[in-house]
């Protein structure tokens, strides 16, 4: 039984109480403010290195016209350790609101996962090597994935390992996926750079996006690559991230792994000079991604400037020319099979084997590249390949002044030494080589000098030179292949951008690489240029470029300096590279005057196109005959002026017909260098070259 007393404490304790609660809620209710959500719950702040990135060096021609230049830009970031804090409701919110902003605005947001967007849900047939690579990692890392799984079957595991709604349509779903996905990749495997979201956004897009405060979503400052012209795309070259299996040599040499670097071209093989060297800074922000603070901050170095050897009104010139050529000859051709299916043409400089134009068709527009990537790579056309550098060809009959050379050299003929071509080469029973007019007309062009077989291209007199040369045989081989080798033939030319060092039929080659005894029938086929021999168009400008100058064999180069970020310093410029000298020059004066009569003798093959052109040009035609093609290819070859030689052409035109059908592509070249001013002329920044 409670006492009173007892009664009276326990009242007055609750009464002290309530009178304390009530007054406390008083105060809080009606003096004081509400906390905020954010003061009931901090941001957690978040330290983040953050690169600036350093602008990269423009490129310019040889005359200083801007060609590729960069410009300030932004890209959306999105950062996992973030993301990872919120469940999957919020997350798969947050890239939805950022994926249906990116399309409301019309922003192409980046998005590598090889499954389709719609249905029927398949996996992409042209997805490249990276995307393959990361889709057997993502399949790999979850154990009860069958490496098999159907595309369907695997985007609705996603589905529910990434915790999106049923209510939620399976289209939505998958553009939910596919960033959900970028952003898991790079928790399993560790060497993909940071997922950016979208590059090159405008200032509107950020606007937007900073006003939604969504978590693990950062603005960050970026460089945009920007070309000022549609033509060189091979020798200019474009940028990328880095190439998955490129990944190793750039992280060996200190870039991050979200490096932007150069592809192909000169933005490729010049990438470390261009680049610069990025800045950085620490960024204090809340998970919103606002920026609290900002600490060590290093300024970026931009990178040099690159000019090179190019005239790019000559290369616009030259890959008109080319164009137009093959693209009217196929209009007149019905059959698919027989359309021509390539070419290239190259300008050298004769006497510092700087390449001023290197045209290769089919091309690719640098503009549109990402959007026509999958058809690019898959053409078998090879639109992508650089046919200037890296396609070889078989030289046709301007492989004849080597064999002449090799002849002078050893003998067999001199300057007025007579063979009389009866039409038929028929000194061994078993191969019987003829000349090339022999079987339209049944007869050889009878008794000639080597300077008369260089200007009407007749194979019998090399024919018959080939087959004494050292004995004929494998050793005649292998003095016309030392030739060769002089002339720039057989081996790189040195030139800054991958190209390839053909093929020089040798007996020891060919007992390498097919395994396979030489015959005197194969003397007697490279003699007049056809057989296994196989050359680049610039290693054939390049060695009748060392005809036109008297025997001297350069360097080629498409770099003609370097200068320093803020133009104050010449960094590099390039002097010609002298690899040999062909000494008997007496030889050369008598093959430049055969060469001179191709265009100007009556029965000279090229003078069709050059008889009555005011400045002297010397030049050889070639026709290839491929076994597998019932089309021949033309090649040609020419320098002018004849007498003070200062440019060479080599132009090679798959299933062209005949040397003498694409030479008029080498007379608009001409008739650009020569009747142009040779002026720089100017562009305004982010114009197109006309």
């Amino acid at each position: 039984m409670f006492k009173p007393i007892r009664l009276g404490i326990i009242f007055t304790i609750m009464a002290i109480m309530l009178t304390i609660y009530v007054s406390a809620l008083y105060r809080m209710q009606i003096y004081e403010e509400r906390p905020t959500e954010e003061e009931l719950f901090p941001l957690r702040p978040i330290i983040r290195a953050v690169t600036m990135t350093a602008a990269r060096g423009n490129i310019y021609d040889r005359n200083g016209v801007l060609l590729a230049s960069g410009r300030p830009s932004y890209k959306i970031t999105l950062n996992r350790d973030t993301m990872v804090e919120y469940p999957n409701a919020r997350r798969n919110e947050i890239v939805r609101e950022l994926v249906f902003t990116s399309m409301d605005e019309g922003v192409q947001y980046n998005d590598s996962f090889p499954i389709t967007k719609g249905a029927p849900f398949t996996y992409m047939t042209n997805m490249t090597t990276s995307q393959r690579v990361q889709l057997e990692a993502y399949i790999a890392f979850f154990e009860q994935l069958d490496p098999d799984i159907t595309a369907s079957d695997l985007l609705a595991w996603m589905r529910g390992h990434y915790g999106i709604d049923f209510t939620t349509s399976i289209t939505e779903a998958r553009l939910i996926i596919g960033v959900r996905y970028e952003i898991e990749m790079r928790a399993i495997l560790h060497n993909l750079p940071p997922y950016v979201f979208a590059d090159d956004v405008s200032t509107h897009f950020i606007s937007n996006i900073s006003e939604r405060s969504l978590d693990g979503v950062f603005i960050e400052s970026s460089y945009v690559r920007e070309y000022h012209t549609a033509n060189a795309p091979h020798l200019i070259g474009y940028i990328g991230p880095i190439p998955y299996e490129e990944y190793e040599r750039y992280n060996d040499l200190g870039y991050p792994a979200d490096a932007i670097v150069g592809i192909t071209g000169a933005e490729y093989v010049f990438e470390e000079a261009l680049r610069g060297i990025n800045g950085f800074q620490y960024e204090w922000t809340n998970t919103a991604g606002s920026v609290v603070d900002i600490t060590s901050q290093v300024e970026p170095i931009p990178g040099q400037h690159v000019y090179l050897t190019i005239d790019i009104g000559l290369q616009v010139a030259a890959e008109d020319a080319l164009r137009s050529h093959i693209e009217s000859s196929n209009l007149e051709i019905d059959e698919e099979n027989e359309k021509i299916t390539g070419g290239a043409v190259v300008v050298s400089d004769v006497w510092t084997g700087e390449v001023l134009a290197a045209a290769t068709y089919p091309s690719y527009n640098r503009f549109t590249l990402s959007q026509d990537a999958p058809t690019l790579f898959n053409d078998p056309n090879k639109p992508m390949v650089n046919r200037a550098t890296q396609e070889l060809y078989s030289p046709g009959s301007t492989f004849k002044m080597i064999t002449g050379l090799a002849a002078l050299r050893h003998g067999i003929v001199g300057r007025h030494t007579i063979i009389n071509d009866v039409g038929i080469y028929d000194v061994y029973e078993s191969f019987q080589p003829t000349c090339w007019i022999f079987p339209t007309y049944r007869v050889g062009h009878g008794n000639l000098d080597i300077v008369e077989a260089i200007t009407c291209s007749c194979n019998y007199f090399f024919i018959s030179c080939s087959d004494r040369i050292a004995g004929g045989g494998e050793s005649g081989a292998e003095a016309i292949a030392e030739v060769a080798l002089e002339f720039g033939l057989g081996r790189k030319t040195g030139i800054e951008i991958p190209d390839l060092a053909g093929i020089l039929a040798t007996p020891e080659w060919k007992e390498t690489e097919l395994d396979e005894g030489w015959w005197r029938a194969d003397t007697l086929q490279v003699s007049f240029g056809q057989g296994f021999n196989r050359f680049t168009p610039i290693q054939m400008a390049n060695y009748v470029a060392t005809i036109a100058n008297g025997g001297t064999l350069y360097n080629m180069s498409v770099l003609r300096r370097l200068v320093s970020s803020d133009m104050s310093e010449v960094l590099y410029t390039h002097e010609p590279t002298i690899i040999s000298e062909f000494p008997e020059t007496s030889y050369l004066e008598i093959i430049r005057e055969g060469m001179q009569l191709v265009t100007r003798s009556r029965n000279g093959t090229a003078n069709r196109v050059f008889g009555d052109y005011p400045i002297d040009v010397a030049a050889k035609t070639g026709t290839v005959q491929i076994e597998t093609e019932d089309i021949n290819t033309g090649v040609f070859v020419c320098y002018a002026p004849t007498e003070s030689p200062e440019i060479a052409i080599s132009i090679v035109i798959e299933r062209g017909g005949s040397g003498s059908a694409v030479m008029d592509i080498a007379r608009v070249i001409l008739d650009y260098y020569f009747g142009s001013e040779m002026t720089a002329f100017t562009v305004p920044f982010g114009e197109l070259i006309p």
